[in-house]
């Protein structure tokens, strides 16, 4: 029997998708229908199964991605030239629940984590310098070089200096975004003990900051002021790091049950298969977690545009839909306060990989987060307090989010692409390949291959391999970003820089 070649998502789609690429004058049969391919049309792109007016909707996923600009045939290649999003402004919202409960087994996992003081637990033990404003980067990385050289990382797992632009020359929100990110770095049990860097006269002063962190583990989180050192900084800072190294380097790893795991789930350089593999794949996952007690973390907001309603009626109560209308329109006030338009989101690589408009891109996008109710809505900076899926607010770019979601305490991100990308944040970033070319091509890249899903595996074949990579790489199996030493963080910045 010869393999499928297009998909038909949802029975009320318009639309199929090109598993490979389609020549003029082939054809598909759809519904006992027999179709004409009109143009060459590339694999992970939209063809037209039924003949459309101009300005009537489109509809992949069992929902409108936008409207066809000029009247279409069957068997037309569907993408941007002829397609138009429908959104526009703020929208008024309905709380409409959907109460679905999983039907998903406890199966007892466990992994093994280290254990902290505060009842935390972590996927690794790291060392970390943090500057407290990026005039002390070049400090910090010195000190990371020298602590690596010195010790060679013997009883813990890296050391590494998260360096940034920012905690001066900044205003209101822009600065407490930034000393939110960076006390959410220190006090991440992924750390076994943090080296707090300041330079002394800048606005995120340093003794402030620290009153920030709360109730920390002083002997695991010291603060060095460099303009208060008399005399070499550097060897300041090393009489502090080590002794912080004799500390963590003690840490074992001890068995916890899985219902401790914290994930991010982000996707980035999208393409037509990203909502048919690596999401809904992600998305089975996150499902199972929160099914065992553990916690997903959803974000992207500006790409929950168009499949927002199905998330607001996830809501566990109307105080959380509120929420998340809130944190919907709230973004796209931000959008339209730059004169910029709320659906103007996918990028040249999306584009070309099949996604069209903003709708088509985030209904493939929120299969990520499976179909758990939504148990809490978190500002950006804020901190984990719920078990189950969360929502996060924070923009879509790959950095920004990553940072975002490991800041709210993600032990590790799954990150989901179907046009590849090398980086990682802070917390170990799974790459998850949406298609098999793909994974073939960039192997230093990818950490598993749900492009699986179009070589004949099934999701209850896959989903079993998934959840043991991800057990492995909380035990700590290294993901590709830390094999190939790929590790950065990112601070959203919205307004002047003085």
């Amino acid at each position: 029997m010869e393999p499928t070649t297009y998909l038909k998502i949802n029975p009320a789609d318009s639309v199929v998708v090109c598993l490979t690429a389609k020549q003029k004058g082939d054809i598909i049969e759809i519904d006992g229908r027999r179709i004409t391919i009109n143009q060459n049309t590339p694999a992970g792109h939209k063809i037209l199964i039924k003949d459309v007016a101009e300005g009537e909707d489109i509809i992949k996923y069992g929902y409108p991605i936008g409207h066809a600009q000029q009247a279409l045939k069957a068997g037309d290649w569907v993408n941007e030239n002829n397609l138009k999003t429908n959104l526009s402004g703020t929208l008024e919202y309905t709380y409409q629940p959907v109460g679905e409960k999983l039907s998903i087994a406890n199966e007892g996992r466990t992994f093994m984590g280290y254990k902290r003081r505060n009842g935390d637990v972590g996927i690794r033990n790291e060392i970390w310098i943090v500057p407290t404003v990026g005039c002390v980067n070049g400090i910090a990385e010195k000190l990371a070089e020298r602590l690596r050289q010195e010790t060679d990382c013997q009883g813990i797992d890296a050391v590494y200096a998260w360096h940034h632009n920012y905690g001066c020359s900044q205003l209101s929100g822009d600065h407490e975004n930034t000393r939110k990110i960076l006390r959410d770095i220190c006090l991440h049990p992924n750390a076994g003990a943090v080296l707090v860097l300041s330079l002394g006269c800048e606005n995120n002063q340093p003794d402030d900051f620290m009153a920030m962190l709360g109730d920390y583990d002083q002997s695991r989180v010291r603060l060095l002021v460099t303009q208060k050192v008399e005399g070499d900084e550097i060897e300041e800072g090393m009489r502090i790091l080590r002794e912080l190294y004799g500390i963590a380097h003690k840490d074992r790893r001890k068995e916890v049950p899985v219902s401790e795991l914290r994930v991010g789930l982000k996707c980035g350089g999208s393409d037509g298969f990203s909502g048919i593999t690596a999401n809904p794949l992600v998305g089975e996952f996150s499902d199972w977690l929160v099914a065992q007690g553990g916690t997903s973390v959803l974000t992207e907001v500006p790409e929950m545009f168009g499949a927002e309603t199905i998330l607001m009626n996830r809501c566990r109560t109307k105080d959380l839909f509120e929420q998340t209308v809130s944190m919907i329109n709230n973004f796209k006030d931000y959008f339209l306060s730059h004169g910029e338009p709320v659906g103007e989101n996918p990028s040249p690589g999306n584009k070309a990989g099949g996604i069209s408009t903003l709708e088509d891109k985030a209904l493939g996008c929120t299969q990520k987060c499976g179909k758990a109710p939504v148990s809490g809505v978190m500002e950006y900076g804020d901190r984990l307090q719920h078990k189950g899926l969360n929502l996060l607010s924070a923009p879509g770019n790959d950095l920004v989010a990553a940072t975002a979601l490991a800041s709210c305490g993600c032990h590790l991100v799954l990150f989901t692409t179907g046009r590849g990308t090398p980086f990682g944040t802070f917390v170990p970033t799974m790459k998850i390949a949406t298609n098999p070319t793909l994974a073939k091509n960039k192997p230093n890249w990818v950490d598993f291959s749900a492009g699986q899903l179009v070589e004949r595996r099934t999701m209850q074949e896959l989903l079993p391999e998934f959840i043991d990579k991800v057990i492995a790489i909380a035990n700590g199996q290294p993901t590709k970003n830390e094999s190939n030493d790929y590790r950065e963080i990112s601070i959203f910045k919205n307004g002047v820089t003085l």
